[in-house]
């Protein structure tokens, strides 16, 4: 599949908005009202379940609750935010659908079902999701699994009118997700099969920080699979050359990996916006925050979304 996906928001300009997630508190409406008041255009919205289901951090935020959400709930959600001037860029729940507790998978999927139901309710284009992964195994019997355990899901995806995105997020940040992560579509070694089998309805949600301790060429990554770019998540990392010094690259990250907001971390946002002009992207920008610097309170919050805001607003037109 070469042709890329429609838009994800209804109007033809790029457009930079946020992840709700950080926003567990705080009803989606209000969270709406702040980003329109400080010139946000678009949102993601955070939809994990109401009550239960795997916790950590950053996640959990279910501004919207999807199970049985009516087609008339789903219009008048959309319409409200539309009338702040917000466009939603799609649904966002991020678990394991490959996890190796077979009652947390089927948990996870169930409620992704629900949310790919919302997403197409609500007239929107995608659902942003992980592939998955056990940590105990390598990527390729992770790769075995994900054939078990994701045609039916795409097929579901189907049959809602819904696109699929996998974040390339290795999901690596604990010892309990080392050594191989919680989730295998991280590398092109895995995103060409995955493309393979599902390309037209899975596609990228591109995170460039990942790449940049991968040591994956972004350049390269963008030019390979900018036609299956679906989404683009902007965040960042700092490489601690103390924390990389001590632990060595076989820790998985840990300890040396640091979340930033845009502009603050070793990502080379010139050449990700070069090449994401260059070949053809004009889609969403959403930020994803999880820098531990602007955290613990809503208004540090938003002051790194505002950060974030600052720094990438001169590449967006």
């Amino acid at each position: 599949v070469t042709e890329r996906t429609p838009r994800t928001t209804e109007e033809d300009d790029v457009k930079l908005g946020f992840l709700t997630a950080p926003f567990p508190e705080t009803p989606l409406m209000e969270v709406a009202d702040w980003a329109a008041s400080v010139d946000f255009e678009v949102l993601e919205i955070a939809c994990w379940p109401m009550s239960g289901g795997v916790k950590r951090k950053y996640a959990g935020t279910a501004h919207i609750d999807v199970a049985g959400l009516t087609e008339a709930q789903a219009s008048e959600i959309k319409g409200e935010i539309g009338a702040k001037g917000l466009d939603i860029s799609g649904l966002g729940f991020y678990p394991n659908p490959l996890h190796p507790d077979l009652e947390v998978r089927a948990a996870a999927i169930d409620h992704l079902k629900s949310v790919i139901v919302a997403t197409g309710r609500m007239g929107l284009a995608v659902t942003n999701t992980f592939c998955g992964g056990d940590a105990s195994k390598n990527v390729d019997e992770n790769w075995d699994e994900a054939l078990k355990v994701w045609p039916d899901i795409v097929k579901f995806a189907q049959d809602h009118g819904v696109k699929l995105t996998f974040e390339n997020c290795p999901m690596i940040f604990s010892h309990d997700e080392w050594p191989g992560g919680h989730n295998i579509a991280y590398s092109p070694y895995i995103w060409r099969r995955i493309l393979e089998q599902w390309g037209g309805t899975v596609g990228l949600n591109y995170d460039p920080s990942h790449l940049v301790w991968l040591m994956i060429d972004q350049g390269r990554f963008i030019r390979e699979f900018a036609d299956h770019i679906y989404h683009f998540q902007a965040k960042d990392v700092m490489i601690d050359r103390d924390g990389l010094y001590e632990r060595g690259s076989l820790s998985g990250g840990i300890g040396w990996q640091i979340p930033r907001i845009p502009g603050l971390g070793d990502a080379p946002w010139a050449e990700i916006f070069r090449e994401l002009y260059r070949t053809g992207y004009d889609g969403p920008i959403i930020i994803e925050h999880e820098d531990k610097v602007f955290e613990g309170t809503d208004e540090k919050i938003k002051r790194g979304f505002l950060v974030a805001r600052d720094q990438l607003r001169p590449f967006i037109r």
